[in-house]
């Protein structure tokens, strides 16, 4: 079988390394697979899109491929560019670098019915010829035929720049994209950031902190700014009590219990909004206990419409730095509350000094005159009555405004009848399994093309392809059918308006798809693989983890990082700490490579020894009780009293109760 893969990002690479390795676990022939990249290294927008101190706001321990592992040395969040090198050290570990062809952009995709270098597969209409042209050779044009394509170009290549009146009545504007280093802020000047999402707070954050005159935010409808990290307050600083700077409380992301959220919950509670209504309870108490506002973590303006803002609706906005700047002209108001002094007086989450600066937030500009002014709409906010009267003339625009997907390559049809008529392709708003592929042709599937509220792409990606794969090559090997019914339950509920409709939750979503590749752990599996674990392994670990990525590995060569499995490593506690991670702790992909078609044997090593970390740290009320304990006995309970009553449900009720499945 002949396969193609378009794109270099963190989904390409994961999905080049199951299917080259793909022999190793399924029984099947080795697979000839080719990665297309555009540009002339691998990474992706982490690479190529990417500017000065920008780190992920997802942690490590979520966001690194299940059997590769970021070095015990790497904070909990990694640098845009610490990421790039892991995923230069990823392509030397499983020798993906013969596979990859750089500066190959892919021109355009065509099917074709008969080939002799293309074995049909079932349930598809033929093979595939792919164009590309090889940048390193004069754009020589040359094609790939091919069985299958999984498409990996990824969510934010092409910029989305809305349009605005008078735009180039601004001395200078650019799209985020464009944006590298705080010198292009310059010194003295106004800045105008256009979009309230993290790459807006972290430019946001860059241009306050740099020598500007003034920046502005405009943001359409508001936004949630998150914490990365589980909320340590300060209890009582009525009584002198302070922050410990050295503590770092456990990533968010990592956090959340997966027993009865996921695991061994009942069909009809995860199709219920009880467990959304719950979190959005969660959170918007949590943050109005610690900071004082229900809209974010001590956010005193810029909320989310209250009619948009509920936890199974939005996602979370997880670059907070520049959250007190845009605060400090509303703090003297908000701290002059009686109530909010009183909680304050008992509990308050530490807020950096701004020294004076700030932001200005702003609604969304409605234009720019002729002398460079801008025109703010009137959206009935604190923020607008605040700048109304001003005149603002901002020497630089910012569009921080996303991202639209595009396929070049591709000749989109206007509706799935068309698509099996013409013998076009699906896009993914096409697709009706998993958000993958479409029955009619699984030799086609899209990896990375979902967004998850709180959480990170490339583990999802990684299970993506897992499926994909899977199902490509050894259907059989899927324990049963995969069912249309089993999708609306890790959807995010948006509205038909927005922009973005491609939304999951992570935890769900991962869950599901370890459910339909029968990679799911039940708690047998885990409780003996957790007594049968040796008190000594063999670390799985890199000889030297911090070498610099040297440049022919830009050209597809090697790097030479060598990595080895014969450090011993003393375990104590295996036997309790398996199952609660697998219990307490969020869904890692490590935690799906127990059992199953893709079962690794050094993932029990990964929960026990360095994921086991993200339990031991969690501290505090919410760490322990309104992220784990409560959610587990309520819906513990509720699931128990489903299970065990469903038969007497199904008469009383008159409907069809069947289980799903939920566990391995």
């Amino acid at each position: 079988m002949r396969v193609a893969v378009i794109g270099a990002g963190p989904s390409g690479l994961a999905t080049l390394k199951y299917l080259r390795t793909a022999h190793q676990f399924l029984d099947v022939d080795p697979i000839d697979v080719i990665l297309f990249e555009a540009e002339d290294s691998i990474g992706g927008t982490f690479a190529h899109r990417t500017y000065e101190d920008a780190e992920l706001v997802s942690s490590k321990q979520l966001t690194t491929f299940s059997d590769f592992r970021p070095t015990k040395e790497d904070p909990d969040f990694l640098s845009t560019a610490r990421y790039v090198q892991y995923l230069h050290q990823y392509c030397d570990h499983f020798d993906l670098w013969p596979a990859i062809r750089l500066s190959s952009p892919v021109t355009s995709i065509r099917r074709k019915q008969h080939s002799s270098h293309v074995n049909n597969l079932k349930g598809t209409r033929g093979g595939h010829v792919l164009s590309f042209v090889n940048k390193s050779n004069n754009n020589e044009p040359l094609e790939y035929t091919c069985d299958a394509i999984a498409v990996c170009s990824g969510l934010h290549v092409k910029p989305n720049i809305p349009f605005l009146a008078g735009i180039d009545n601004v001395p200078q504007y650019l799209h985020s994209s464009e944006f590298k280093s705080k010198s292009q802020f310059g010194v003295g000047k106004t800045v105008l950031i256009l979009g309230s999402g993290e790459t807006g707070m972290d430019l946001g954050f860059m241009a306050v902190t740099s020598p500007t005159k003034r920046v502005l935010m405009s943001h359409r409808d508001g936004f949630l700014c998150a914490p990365k990290r589980v909320p340590d307050p300060v209890i009582l600083p009525i009584m002198g009590n302070k922050a410990d700077p050295t503590r770092l409380n456990v990533p968010v992301d990592s956090s959340s219990a997966s027993l009865f959220d996921t695991a061994y919950v009942h069909p009809r509670l995860r199709d219920h909004m009880i467990l959304w209504q719950y979190y959005d309870l969660f959170i918007k108490s949590t943050l109005w206990l610690v900071g004082g506002s229900k809209y974010g973590l001590a956010q005193q303006v810029g909320g989310i419409s209250d009619g948009r803002y509920h936890a199974s609706k939005i996602f979370f906005n997880k670059s907070n730095k520049a959250m007190p700047y845009i605060s400090a002209p509303y703090k003297a108001e908000a701290e002059a509350s009686l109530v909010d002094r009183i909680r304050s007086s008992l509990i308050q989450v530490p807020v950096a000094d701004t020294h004076g600066r700030q932001i200005d937030l702003a609604p969304w500009p409605e234009k720019i005159d002729k002398q460079g002014v801008v025109h703010f709409r009137d959206n009935g906010r604190v923020e607008y009555t605040r700048l109304k009267d001003e005149v603002i003339k901002p020497d630089i625009v910012i569009f921080a405004t996303g991202y639209t997907q595009t396929f070049p390559f591709f000749n989109s049809p206007t509706s799935p009848e068309s698509s099996s008529q013409h013998g076009e392709y699906y896009m993914p708003g096409q697709l009706n399994v998993r958000d993958i592929w479409h029955t009619s042709d699984p030799s086609v599937g899209y990896i990375g093309f979902v967004r998850p509220s709180f959480g990170a792409i490339p583990p999802l990606a990684e299970m993506q392809a897992q499926l994909w794969v899977l199902n490509l090559v050894a259907p059989d090997k899927i324990p049963s059918k995969l069912k249309p019914e089993d999708e609306p339950h890790y959807r995010l509920k948006h509205p038909v308006y927005s922009r973005i409709q491609y939304g999951v939750d992570h935890e769900s979503y991962a869950y599901q798809l370890a459910l339909d590749m029968g990679s799911a752990p039940s708690l047998g599996d885990v409780i003996r693989a957790g007594w049968r674990y040796p008190t000594t392994v063999l670390s799985a670990i890199p000889d030297n983890p911090t070498d610099m990525i040297k440049e022919k590995a830009k050209k597809g060569v090697s790097t030479g990082v060598k990595y080895s499995q014969t450090q011993p490593v003393p375990v104590k506690g295996a036997w309790y700490k398996l199952p609660l991670v697998w219990a307490l702790g969020a869904n890692f992909n490590a935690k799906f490579r127990l059992v199953g078609p893709w079962r690794w044997d050094v993932a029990q090593e990964v929960l026990v020894d360095e994921l086991w970390d993200t339990i031991e740290r969690r501290g505090g009320f919410f760490g322990h009780v309104t992220l784990s304990g409560i959610p587990m006995l309520v819906f513990g309970s509720i699931s128990l009293f489903l299970w065990l009553f469903e038969p007497i449900l199904r008469l009383v009720w008159g409907t069809n109760t069947k289980r799903k499945r939920t566990s391995s």
